[in-house]
């Protein structure tokens, strides 16, 4: 085994950088698809979601960032073209969103795609003893959930 100078395994790092440019290549269409519907969005919700939208589109803005250094800090290169992007990308692509409940729908089902990346690397990162990428998904994760809770409530359902 191999150690890198932050003393992980350079082995299991490439798998996880790996995996965390899946979630980055995630974040960025979740960004996007954030900045459409703080656009678009239109109805009587349009003054509370727009700035909502705001909010989420700003934090994940930072994450994708956060994503990135942690790829570079584990030895890697953050993927960084639209091509990219859209190859492993699994978050639904919102396009052309004005209603209100399509939007936070569109949330929800985003959300739920990056909580399942987040859950993988959650177990690799500990199986690598890589407590950095593994405290950063903990608390994506706990954030994430309580956007989901809320947005199912705003929705009128339940998680």
């Amino acid at each position: 085994m191999t150690l890198n100078s932050i003393g992980l395994d350079t082995n299991k790092t490439q798998g996880l950088a790996k995996d965390l440019n899946q979630l980055l290549a995630n974040f960025q269409l979740y960004y996007q698809n954030l900045r459409g519907i703080h656009w678009n969005i239109k109805g009587r919700a349009f003054f509370d979601l727009h700035v909502k939208f705001e909010e989420l589109y700003t934090d994940a803005n930072l994450k994708v960032d956060e994503i990135a250094e942690r790829i570079l800090t584990l030895g890697a290169t953050p993927l960084h073209t639209f091509e990219d992007y859209n190859k492993a990308a699994k978050v639904p692509v919102g396009k052309h969103i004005s209603k209100d409940e399509k939007a936070v729908a569109l949330i929800v089902d985003s959300l739920t795609e990056l909580l399942k990346i987040e859950r993988t690397i959650l177990e690799t990162s500990a199986e690598a003893n890589d407590e950095g990428t593994n405290a950063m998904m903990s608390g994506f994760i706990t954030e994430q959930e309580k956007t989901v809770w809320m947005m199912k409530a705003w929705l009128g359902e339940t998680v």
